[in-house]
């Protein structure tokens, strides 16, 4: 008797938990590139078990160069995504219904590197040289910038000659082109790792240089946010992404190795992920407070992409683009004052 009673115990234990790990809301997340600390806030989160304590199951798919965000969360892939305004927005127009949901990083980290030995001080000596640029989304900024100085990105002793920039640094170590794209989080040591020192660079900050546009945001299907319980959702995620943000901004050397543990690749080192993580942690202002788009934020940014006449990233204004109703859910679960 006592065998059944102890068995009759154990089945309902196991089926307890069973309830529970049903229970949990699923919610997946694309990442915008490899795993990183660029997304160290996910990864904390989730070893910290901060998306368990708020009912969550969460997957975090990392992306890469044949991996669009935009498009993964259209064929409902993910129920979020990070992604930067320009490409959100310009996909946007084209019928994708993204919505920024909550801001993770709130100042650029996008600039223009340099050899001094070009010959390029400032960006009116840009013509005539050939430069880096990312695209698959990420082309808008530097697009707008050179719409808004009057430089033709055609070729040409009046313009520049923009070759397409693969996620590295080769064509400035290799001469191919004068400037290349480069975050201060990652590309930018890359070349200084390469042997290059800061004074044979010359580096130009798209937020020094007024088209700063915003970076890495948290994004969802806008079609799905009629509908209430989904909004809690994804409020308890960004909740727990925020927490799981701000524990990694106070220990990034810490949040730096949860993030290797995580890397199925194996690529990364660890001096560059703490390194890294340091610089990311310049991006994340856990006194705005943490998460919150402020909205003069997003009006700079889509006054920055309508900037160009003859090519400009977005042709109207959107509207419907952002909302502040899951950010404010959110804080029903962790108040983001708290990380001050």
């Amino acid at each position: 008797m006592r065998k059944i009673l102890l068995s009759a115990v154990t089945a309902g234990a196991l089926l307890a938990g069973a309830a529970s790990a049903e229970a949990a809301d699923a919610v997946t997340i694309q990442l915008k590139w490899v795993t990183q600390a660029q997304f160290a806030g996910y990864y904390v989160a989730k070893d910290k078990g901060f998306y368990k304590e708020a009912g969550l199951d969460v997957t975090i798919k990392p992306g890469g160069p044949d991996i669009a965000p935009e498009q993964v969360l259209a064929a409902g892939g993910a129920d979020v995504v990070v992604d930067w305004m320009p490409a959100a927005l310009a996909v946007r127009e084209k019928g994708v219904p993204l919505v920024n949901i909550a801001q993770t990083f709130q100042r650029s980290g996008l600039e223009l590197t340099c050899l001094k030995s070009s010959g390029i001080k400032t960006p009116a000596d840009f013509p005539g040289h050939t430069l880096g640029v990312w695209y698959f989304g990420n082309e808008y900024p530097f697009l707008a910038w050179m719409a808004k100085l009057n430089i033709p990105t055609d070729g040409g002793a009046k313009g520049v000659t923009v070759v397409k920039q693969g996620f590295n640094v080769d064509p400035l170590i290799q001469k191919q082109a004068a400037c290349i794209s480069t975050m201060t989080y990652n590309e930018y040591w890359q070349v200084i790792d390469a042997g290059y020192k800061p004074s044979d660079l010359v580096v130009f900050k798209y937020s020094d240089e007024g088209v700063s546009t915003l970076e890495d945001g948290l994004y969802a299907n806008g079609n799905k946010l009629k509908d209430k319980a989904y909004v809690e959702k994804l409020a308890k995620f960004v909740a727990a992404s925020d927490k799981g943000w701000a524990w990694a901004v106070k220990n990034p050397d810490e949040a730096a190795k949860i993030v290797l543990d995580n890397d199925a690749t194996g690529a990364q080192t660890e001096k560059h992920q703490k390194r890294m993580m340091r610089e990311v942690a310049k991006l994340v202002d856990i006194q705005k407070p943490l998460g919150y788009l402020v909205p003069a934020d997003y009006e700079r940014t889509v006054a920055i992409l309508l900037s160009s006449k003859s090519t400009p990233v977005i042709t109207k204004k959107p509207e419907g683009a952002w909302t502040h109703a899951v950010y404010d859910a959110s804080k029903k679960y962790w108040d983001p004052a708290s990380a001050k």
